[in-house]
């Protein structure tokens, strides 16, 4: 059984991963990390692709004459974040950890990369994605520029997260929109100052962006069909210094979600429109600015019965979850899948309670190692199911 081999290198994975949370690295610094991750790989007999999207590595090993790919990915980055879980392993870096499980994914997929090389039990390629900057950069659509899929086809591609929440070693599968896109948009309002004694001589930025504010309120009440999920935050407003001095403009910075293509285009659309029109309203002008953002998550229905499939054969009825409830966050695993389609992302319970039941980005969050042997040999289980 693919656990029990797995098992006996838990050790192994252990160190792997407590080295790597002791030595958090940001979005596309991550130095430390893919040289380890290059090491292993190569040191088990993988061709070692360095260098895409500056820190990525790609890992691929062939075995038997099949036609037939398979792409996982794992993620490598952390965030910005000063740790307070006090384990023995926590960051040694100021402002720096693995507050979202970054160094359990990676530590998964090395597992499977191990299993893999010494098992050899499929016929075909496997190319082991590690992917920089989730976090903040879009790591993954940087990849998938520089040529990921040109340089190496996948016939499907599969990623997953950790999820708090749920008891460890649960695997969640949902088709269709999985995780919300996501778009960080500002809108600078540009009024005209003046003295806060004679407002009517001066057009009160402040004022707009707050009228601004409560109308893309609307947005989500009156033009989002009820029945679809959709977010607007507003999570920043800036203007000025001085209670008594109208400034000549204010920052208005948004989050914006939804969990279909269609409802992202309408509220990028709408955004627009309704800040410029309540800006007009008031003699101002409202300039919109898209600053990035990140795809809906769609999985492939045919991808995602086979990785739950797949997890009901290696752990059991009870340990595999199909029809889980979609998630707000985003994850830009979404622009793997954009571009290929064929595909799912899923989750692996990090703990519902105690252990490993902290959310993710936070201080005190930890990735639970009771997951590293089950995810690995997931990864062992899906391959070996994909490439037959």
């Amino acid at each position: 059984m693919i656990e029990q081999k797995v098992r006996e290198y838990e050790s192994l994975l252990l160190d792997i991963r407590h080295q790597i949370h002791e030595n958090p690295e940001m979005g596309l610094e991550e130095v430390k990390t893919s040289a380890l991750v290059a090491e292993k790989l190569t040191e088990w007999g993988y061709q070692v692709h360095r260098g895409m999207a500056k820190t990525g590595v790609i890992g691929t090993l062939t075995v038997g004459d099949s036609k037939k790919t398979l792409g996982i990915r794992a993620d490598m980055d952390a965030l910005p974040i000063q740790e307070t879980s006090g384990k023995p392993w926590a960051s040694k870096v100021p402002n720096r950890m693995h507050a979202c499980g970054h160094d359990g994914h990676t530590t998964m997929l090395l597992g499977a990369a191990k299993y893999l090389a010494e098992s050899r039990h499929f016929n075909g390629t496997v190319h082991l994605i590690f992917q920089p900057a989730e976090e903040t950069i879009n790591g993954g659509e940087i990849m998938v520029k520089e040529g990921l899929f040109e340089q190496f086809p996948c016939d499907a591609i599969f990623g997953m997260h950790n999820m708090p929440g749920f008891p460890a070693g649960k695997f969640i599968f949902q088709s269709g929109g999985f995780m919300a896109s996501m778009d960080h948009i500002h809108i600078v309002v540009h009024g005209r100052g003046g003295h806060g004694a004679i407002p009517n001589k001066a057009i009160d930025p402040v004022v707009v962006a707050s009228h601004i504010t409560t109308a893309l309120q609307s947005i989500i009440s009156r033009n989002v069909d009820p029945l679809e999920a959709a977010v607007i935050t507003v999570g920043s407003i800036v203007a000025g210094e001085a209670a008594n001095v109208i400034p000549d403009e204010a920052v208005m910075k948004l989050s914006v979600r939804a969990l279909s293509r269609e409802t992202r285009e309408l509220l990028l659309k709408r955004i627009t429109e309704v800040a410029q029109g309540q800006a007009i309203s008031f003699g101002a002008t409202a300039e919109v600015k898209h600053i990035n953002g990140t795809p809906v998550l769609v999985n492939n229905a045919a991808m995602t019965e086979f990785a739950w499939q797949v997890a009901k054969d290696q752990f059991g009825a009870d340990n595999a979850i199909l029809g889980a409830k979609p998630l707000m966050g985003s994850e830009d695993f979404a622009f793997m899948l954009d571009a290929n389609p064929n595909g799912c992302y899923l989750l692996v319970g990090n703990g519902d309670k105690g252990e490993g039941s902290c959310m993710v980005h936070n201080p005190g969050y930890d990735f639970n190692d009771k997951c590293l042997v089950l995810g690995s040999a997931y990864w062992g289980a899906l391959t070996e199911a994909y490439l037959k």
